[in-house]
C-alpha cells in the first residue's frame, strides 16, 4: 500500500547503489497516477519494457453487436519486479511519461505463466 494502490510491495533491491530509483514507484520517486490497466504480457524484447495487451469489447450500435478490440500498451518494468515472461498477466499503472512511447509502469505479477503467486 506504499504507492496508494492495494498491490503487494516487493522485497527492496539487492543492489541499492546500482539501483534506478528515479523509475522505481515502490522505492523511488515515480508517482502513479490515473488509470489502472490489467492485461497479458506479449512482448519482453525491449530492455525494462514489456508490452501488454489488453482486449475489451466495443458495442457497435448499428448493427447491436459487440465487437472485440485490442490495444498494446508499453509499460516500464522496475529492476524489483523484473523476470517477467510472455504470457504473465499483470497491473500497470499510468503515470508520467517516462519516454517517447512509455507512460504506464508495471505494479503487479497477478498470475505468472509458471503459475506462481
Amino acid at each position: 500500500m506504499a504507492i496508494g494502490l492495494d498491490v503487494e510491495t516487493p522485497p527492496e533491491p539487492e543492489n541499492p547503489d546500482e539501483y534506478d530509483y528515479e523509475t522505481c514507484p515502490f522505492y523511488g520517486e515515480l508517482s502513479v497516477r490515473g488509470q489502472i490497466i490489467e492485461g497479458e504480457v506479449v512482448s519482453t524484447e525491449m530492455d525494462k519494457t514489456v508490452v501488454v495487451q489488453r482486449e475489451y469489447d466495443v458495442t457497435i450500435p448499428k448493427y447491436d453487436r459487440m465487437m472485440k478490440r485490442r490495444s498494446r500498451i508499453p509499460a516500464h518494468v522496475p529492476g524489483v519486479l523484473e523476470p517477467l515472461s510472455v504470457g504473465d498477466t499483470v497491473k500497470i499503472a499510468e503515470t508520467r511519461p517516462l519516454s517517447k512511447t512509455k507512460s504506464h509502469v508495471v505494479v503487479e505479477v497477478v498470475e505468472s505463466e509458471g503459475g506462481e503467486q
